[in-house]
């Protein structure tokens, strides 16, 4: 692991599911699928935590190079020098299994048609539906 405390203006960079460390490196920014919207991180910034939705972290400089992972669900913390990412599911795009986040989404879709007037089949049809169609897009290359 490289020392949290550098002065090159990179960020230390970790990227962790319940089951896998994807990442450990460095970047010059960092793009986040935040539940309130896309957030980017550089050196230096403010401190901030934020839930994670769904979508790709997308990496930009630094010995990371440019990489992609799509995301869904954890937090981020973003600290000056260092951004923590903990997602629920981290897939590189090429590990996504298209045939099944169409199935998905498909799943999603008639969650939907059913949820009728109950909120929590309304809500949990539309987080199917959202993290099948950010996975399908990633794998696709489309964000």
């Amino acid at each position: 692991m490289a020392d949290a405390t550098n002065n090159s203006g990179l960020l230390q960079v970790r990227l962790v599911t319940p089951d896998r460390l994807l990442l450990d490196v460095t970047a010059a920014a960092v793009e986040l699928p935040a539940m309130s919207g896309y957030l980017e991180a550089l050196y230096g910034a403010a401190p901030l935590l934020a839930e994670l939705g769904a979508g790709e972290v997308r990496l930009h400089g630094g010995n990371s190079g440019d990489q992609v992972f799509f995301v869904a669900w954890g937090f981020v913390e973003v600290l000056p020098e260092r951004v923590t990412i903990l997602a629920e599911t981290a897939l590189h795009p090429e590990e996504i299994d298209l045939n099944a986040a169409q199935a998905d989404l498909k799943h999603g879709e008639e969650l939907w048609q059913q949820a009728g007037d109950d909120q929590v089949k309304y809500d949990e049809a539309n987080s199917v539906t959202r993290v099948a169609e950010e996975k399908i897009a990633s794998a696709q290359g489309k964000h």
